[in-house]
Parts: structure tokens; sequence; C-alpha cells
């Protein structure tokens, strides 16, 4: 099978943040909330592949950001355009878009934003009236939001350090401006989870763990549901908010 894809951009967008677009077959439809799984390098040096989500998709061009975090997306941040990445996709389980509420919020931290992208996209194309909060470190840290606003959305901003919009996390975002909604969809930082959690809304969460195989086999990224266990990769990375255990 090849998984070899061709790199059509890698292109810094913020601080430590990079944009990288890829072209190729995909046999597979592919939903919002799904990531990739891409193979740094051949060797010994990366023995694990690195799960991405999948910030847009159009007209067989996958888009994702990704953040350096440790020596292997530093090695990514310097691959360059056609240049190949091995990659497998797309994997996990993705977000379901709820018709049935008139008012939706989509709420983002950090790396965790990239996702809800692709889902405000097929939001809007159902005319489905949505907001948008986003959370981040600092201005440096700011991306996507022109993207966002050009869906027609309404986008709030929090940064902790107070350096654009609210200072503080999401929900001090929500609370200042009493934003209204029914139901939500969020991906990013856990305690940004449970925070959302504990407000006992409805509404979707996209966990980000740390991956062994990135399609179920290994079991190691499993964590305990009201339910049952459930492997991110697979069950997830998606969970309703209704069978996630809260904590502190």
């Amino acid at each position: 099978m090849n998984n070899k894809y061709k790199i059509l951009l890698n292109t810094k967008i913020a601080k430590d943040t990079y944009k990288l677009i890829f072209e190729g077959n995909f046999s597979k439809e592919i939903s919002p909330g799904q990531f990739i799984n891409i193979k740094i390098e051949d060797g010994y040096r990366f023995l694990l592949r690195r799960p991405i989500s999948i910030c847009d998709y159009n007209n067989g061009k996958i888009t994702i950001i990704y953040k350096i975090l440790g020596e292997g997306t530093k090695v990514l941040s310097l691959k360059k355009e056609n240049e190949y990445l091995d990659i497998l996709l797309p994997l996990g389980n993705g977000f379901k878009i709820m018709e049935e509420y008139n008012s939706q919020l989509i709420v983002g931290g950090g790396v965790g934003i990239p996702p809800l992208y692709l889902l405000a996209k097929r939001m809007k194309e159902k005319n489905i009236n949505f907001e948008v909060v986003l959370g981040f470190n600092s201005s440096k840290d700011i991306f996507l939001v022109k993207e966002f606003e050009a869906l027609g959305a309404s986008v709030s901003i929090s940064t902790m350090d107070g350096s654009f919009g609210t200072k503080g996390n999401v929900i001090d975002v929500i609370n200042e401006l009493n934003i209204v909604y029914d139901y939500y969809y969020t991906c990013g930082p856990e305690k940004m989870l449970m925070s959302l959690i504990k407000t006992e809304k409805l509404g979707q969460l996209s966990f980000e763990e740390r991956m062994g195989c990135g399609f179920g086999a290994c079991m190691g990224c499993s964590i305990k549901t009201k339910t049952s266990y459930k492997r991110i990769c697979k069950e997830g990375p998606v969970l309703e908010s209704s069978e996630v255990i809260y904590h502190e």
C-alpha cells in the first residue's frame, strides 16, 4: 500500500506553529476530528509515528497545523516542498454534527484548534449557526482566527497573559461575554475539556493522547469512560460529553 504523500507547503504561521499541506489519493471519506499518523523519518531515531489532527481537506489536499513540541515535530518543520511523507490516514472517530440544536458553540485551545476548522466548514455548509471561542497562551500564538471569521462566525479570543482578547481561558470568555449555547464541540488541553464537562451542557470532546499504533491495536491510549474503556485512537478521539468521567 502506498502511504507516500507529497508536501505542497510547510510554513510557520505563529510562534513554533506550522501549517503543512500535502496531496495524494485518499480512498476513504474524511470527517472533521479525524487525524493522520506521520512517520517522521526512516531509521530508529523516531520509532513511533506522530498523530496530528486534520485541519482541512479540499480537492485531494489535506492541511495540518502542528506545534514544535519535541525533536520529532522539529524535524517535521524542516521538511521542504516536493518532499514526501509516509502517512496513515484518515484515522479515528470524528465529530458528529448535531443539526437539532439552535445555538451551537465551537471551543478550541492551542493546538486543539485545527480539527475544529474543518468542523466549522461542514457546519457552515449545513447552514448551522455557531459561535467560536479560541484560547491561546499569548498574542504570538494566535492562528486560524481570520479563517473562522471568513466562514461568517463570531470569534472570541482569550490569552492567558492578556496580550489579546480576554485575559484568562475560554471559560472566562464564555462567562464574560455571556455566550449562550445549547451544544458544544471542543478540542484542546484536558483541563479545558474538564471545565466544559463541569458546565453539564451536552457536547462532544476531542482528546489529545499519546498513541502507540494509531489504529487501536496496542491499547496504549485507552481511557476509562462511564460505560467502558475506550481507545482514543479508535473509538475517539471524539467522545460524547455524557460518557466522559469528570476529574479535576
